[in-house]
């Protein structure tokens, strides 16, 4: 059913997921949309900037905000990455506060909860990880943030699980406004190919690399051409800041990089559903983080 062919008035809302790091906003997206659009790794401060999973069903368009975790800032970049968590938080028709149940109330959500009353938006709560307490405790802090913080509504789901998910995606439905539909009816992310990409290789250096290093590097798209066989062909670059990290990721003989490769490489043959040649480089970029460029490519605002 295209925009043309409806007859019903269409309806459209963004809503925003913030949240502290790690407390399982990008896993949620990934299970509102229903496939993976954010990446997800154990580490935390992995999500780097805003991205848009898109749930359309009948005649209601849901654009879900996945936003960076919000923790006190270090570096430059860990400060645009916070102040585009709190522009998400702004620019949503919702916002949605997203709690881990084990880490509970916590510093970083007595700072949240603050920082919300700054957001006019009207605010709903999600308790992530019910699956990991018990049910005694969760009612408790349930109660205990809604007694810090005015929500519109409470749900408790399991994300990694899909438990709670679909009551919390029909309470979004039923609150967003009437509205032309921002996307495509097909779109699931606003992510282009390229980026795409280069965010599922950026996951597999996480995943592989267990070090801070991955915190340090960033990955660039800087090929994609659609081969006459239907194919793609991705040429990446993964920035790091030290030679020493570059031989870490290289790895002995090459064998990190084509691992690195190899799962990216299985991954995006997977999402876009045709043969993928990727060709990954490592190359030293010192002040990469100090990079007015680099930050608009993330689409991350240049922070003093």
């Amino acid at each position: 059913m295209t925009t043309q062919e409806q007859t019903k008035p269409t309806k459209c809302g963004f809503v925003a997921l913030v949240g502290a790091p790690n407390a399982g906003k990008s896993t949620l997206l990934n299970a509102l949309v229903g496939t993976k659009v954010s990446i997800v790794t154990h580490k935390a401060q992995t999500t780097r900037t805003q991205v848009r999973g898109v749930v359309t069903t009948d005649e209601t368009q849901l654009v879900f905000i996945d936003t960076p975790g919000i923790f006190t800032p270090k570096r430059r970049l860990d400060r645009a990455m916070v102040q585009s968590a709190w522009t998400g938080a702004g620019d949503g028709d919702m916002v949605a506060l997203i709690v881990d149940a084990q880490k509970g109330l916590n510093s970083e959500i007595e700072a949240l909860l603050d920082g919300l009353q700054n957001i006019r938006q009207p605010k709903v709560l999600v308790i992530n990880k019910i699956d990991k307490v018990k049910h005694e405790s969760l009612l408790a802090l349930a109660q205990a943030l809604n007694e810090k913080g005015r929500f519109e509504a409470t749900f408790m789901i399991s994300a990694l699980r899909g438990h709670g998910v679909a009551a919390f995606t029909d309470w979004c439905r039923e609150q967003v406004p009437l509205g032309e539909w921002h996307f495509p009816e097909e779109h699931l992310t606003d992510l282009t190919l390229a980026l795409t990409a280069a965010e599922v290789t950026r996951e597999k250096l996480f995943l592989r690399i267990h070090e801070e290093i991955p915190y340090q590097a960033t990955v660039e798209t800087e090929g994609f051409t659609v081969q006459k066989d239907g194919s793609y062909r991705i040429e990446q670059v993964i920035y790091v800041t030290r030679d020493s990290h570059k031989m870490i990721v290289l790895g002995a003989k090459g064998q990190t990089i084509r691992a690195i490769g190899a799962e990216a490489r299985r991954e995006l043959m997977d999402m876009f559903e045709t043969e993928v040649h990727l060709f990954l480089f490592v190359k030293v970029r010192a002040k990469w983080a100090d990079d007015p460029e680099r930050y608009r490519e993330m689409g991350l605002d240049w922070t003093k």
